[in-house]
């Protein structure tokens, strides 16, 4: 099949064809990350930041903030530590999807009420997005069907 003349279309060699075989690994090193960043954001909320998220759970309808920092905090832990182990990866995924949605949207609202800015919780959302899309990758306990 030829191209004519004026329906020619430029295509761009790959740099390192050898690499995209290893490909398996990109979904790997993002579920570490992740799972990193969160059980060190759910330890942050139980120490460090445990303050300004009280002052912050004041100001909404989560009441009592102690009960809900904890809850918070729990399951940030839990879930990072799920995705460093490769289990209910998707799902966990899903989960950090919605609480880094939540996050960029009162960022973007009222930025002086969390410690990072926007532009932290929109990587922390590309990175779960991309986890449910890819699933856990290689060294997990998921299993793909």
């Amino acid at each position: 099949m030829s191209l004519s003349g004026s329906a020619k279309i430029g295509y761009m060699l790959n740099a390192f064809p050898d690499l995209l075989s290893f490909g398996f690994f990109s979904p790997f090193i993002l579920r570490v990350v992740l799972g990193l960043i969160f059980v060190n954001l759910g330890y942050l909320k139980m120490s460090k930041e445990k303050q300004d998220w009280e002052n912050f759970f004041k100001l909404t309808i989560f009441r009592p903030a102690g009960l809900w920092i904890r809850i918070f905090a729990i399951l940030e832990i839990l879930g990072g530590l799920m995705l460093l182990v490769g289990i209910y990866t998707q799902i966990i995924s899903l989960f950090f999807v919605i609480i880094s949605l939540a996050e960029m949207r009162i960022e973007k609202n009222e930025p002086s009420l969390l410690k990072r800015n926007f532009v932290f919780y929109l990587l922390l959302f590309s990175i779960s997005l991309s986890l449910l899309f890819s699933g856990a990758g290689i060294f997990a306990l998921d299993l793909p069907l």
